[in-house]
């Protein structure tokens, strides 16, 4: 590997934690947000039982979604990086190999 496919990779990791910090503050602020107007709705209704019922499942639904969405998606997009770069590496071999019919299969 050279110094440029290295720099190359020390950039795409960065910009992939950078991705990732910035991903995961968004989802903590939202759900943030969803708990703090559910409380504010909770204290101004002044106890009626049935609607603040609905307002905390309404919450945790909102919440529980957002963290599964942002989650799933993170796990298929590292998957989908790791098997490109796989598939990349693969290539990458394959085509250095010697095509000279040097292997064992040209021994028998």
């Amino acid at each position: 590997m050279n110094q440029d496919q290295a720099a190359a990779v020390t950039a795409d990791t960065q910009l992939e934690k950078t991705r990732a910090r910035y991903g995961l503050l968004a989802v903590i602020a939202s759900n943030l947000a969803i708990v703090i107007v559910a409380i504010i709705g909770v204290w101004r209704l002044d106890g009626d039982k049935s609607v603040i019922v609905g307002i905390l499942t309404a919450a945790f639904t909102a919440v529980s979604s957002m963290t599964t969405a942002y989650l799933g998606i993170k796990a298929v997009s590292n998957t989908a990086k790791s098997l490109a770069l796989g598939s990349a590496a693969g290539r990458a071999a394959g085509s250095a190999a010697p095509s000279g019919g040097t292997g064992p299969a040209s021994d028998a």
